[in-house]
């Protein structure tokens, strides 16, 4: 099981970039390519996880568009500042066609690992129209406490928000895993947060927010979305936590 998700593919730098646009069969680009391979060999590591060969290609491919990202679209509908800052942002997204996968591995980390590789594979080629669909943000993650409200549970969906043109005839996934779901209109209000995105810093996260919040009902007490923006590299990458409104 390898830990890559949508924070490993932005940003590796202009130099890995220009050298992967190499032809393929060019020596210098297949050793372009093994060096970004062994740059997600080394990011996996550190999660104590073995990244397998077969995803060279997709990392190779994503990383190629790794600018071209199209924003969910969402509406603005409150902004709460704070020493000129955000200190949180309320906001309405309109239903839409999400591929999703869930797993419930015994770490968050490895859970949105393995749903996010079949989703890189789903968005490069293994899809009904054999071709490179176009990478969104962010992808989410939807958790849930346990009971107790302590601990994560383990089952994580992950959900990868289909671009513009896919919408109205989203391509079919070849992995029988990977569903392609009609989303309901969501209103969240949202938090952002740097670093790493690990159990126990998103149940920090959460209490952080709800000691800014105070005491309400209007929101879910047990089900909670992660959104991730950025890089693993990035040291103080870009995240999200979502509290969503519960319907009216």
């Amino acid at each position: 099981m390898a830990r890559i998700t949508l924070e490993d593919l932005d940003g590796l730098g202009e130099e890995e970039e220009a050298e992967e646009e190499e032809e393929e069969g060019d020596e210098e680009g297949e050793g372009a390519r093994s060096q970004l391979f062994a740059h997600w060999e080394a990011v996996a590591s550190t999660h104590r996880v073995s990244l397998p060969r077969d995803m060279a290609g997709p990392i190779a491919q994503m990383t190629r568009h790794g600018r071209l990202r199209e924003p969910v679209p969402y509406v603005t509908l409150a902004r709460l500042d704070k020493c000129e800052e955000a200190a949180y942002e309320e906001r309405q997204y309109p239903a839409g066609k999400w591929a999703c996968v869930t797993k419930g591995e015994p770490m968050y980390e490895q859970s949105i690992s393995m749903s996010f590789m079949k989703l890189m594979r789903y968005i490069c080629k293994e899809n009904s129209v054999g071709c490179y669909l176009g990478m969104t943000i962010p992808v989410l993650n939807e958790i849930h406490l346990t009971k107790e409200g302590t601990e994560l549970a383990r089952e994580v969906l992950t959900a990868f928000y289909l671009p513009g043109a896919f919408q109205q005839n989203p391509p079919v996934p070849m992995d029988p895993e990977i569903h392609i779901t009609e989303r309901a209109p969501l209103r969240v209000i949202t938090r952002v947060f740097y670093g790493m995105t690990t159990e126990e810093t998103i149940l920090r996260e959460i209490s952080l927010f709800w000691e800014l919040l105070g005491s309400t009902d209007t929101v879910l007490q047990e089900t909670y979305i992660v959104a991730a923006y950025e890089n693993p590299s990035i040291p103080q990458r870009r995240n999200e936590i979502w509290f969503i409104r519960r319907a009216e």
